[in-house]
């Protein structure tokens, strides 16, 4: 199985938006992350334990800190061809759990560990629930 049999829409915000805007996007479409664009280039990713452990747990406030202060900028990518096995160990080799799939230099979905595990009954599942 490849990684565009199980891939979902990605979900984008800008960098210079602030956080209380990417929290209330991912609550609004229910989901842990937001990959981060410039254009049509990515330039990081955001997730939920970003928010929590960078900015509520230092005490700040969501409104006055911008999502380019707290995203990750080194962002891990895929291919849509690529094997969801192969995706597996790539996320569990960098420890993350989102995955942007890229396809000729353009963002086309996103694929979790969720994802993974959900639709494999090869993937061991410890790999990403501590």
């Amino acid at each position: 199985m490849q990684v565009k049999e199980i891939m979902n829409k990605a979900v984008t915000i800008k960098p210079d938006a602030t956080i209380k805007e990417a929290a209330d996007l991912m609550s609004k479409k229910n989901i842990g992350c937001l990959v981060v664009m410039d254009d049509k280039r990515i330039v990081g990713i955001i997730t939920e334990r970003d928010i929590l452990s960078k900015v509520e747990a230092k005490g700040k406030h969501g409104d006055s800190v911008l999502v380019k202060e707290i995203m990750t900028e080194k962002v891990i990518t895929t291919e849509p061809e690529v094997n969801i096995d192969d995706a597996a160990w790539l996320m569990a080799k960098n420890k993350i759990k989102k995955l942007p799939v890229i396809d000729n230099n353009e963002l086309v979905g996103i694929i979790t560990s969720t994802d993974i595990v959900k639709n494999s009954d090869r993937i061991n599942e410890s790999y990403f629930f501590d």
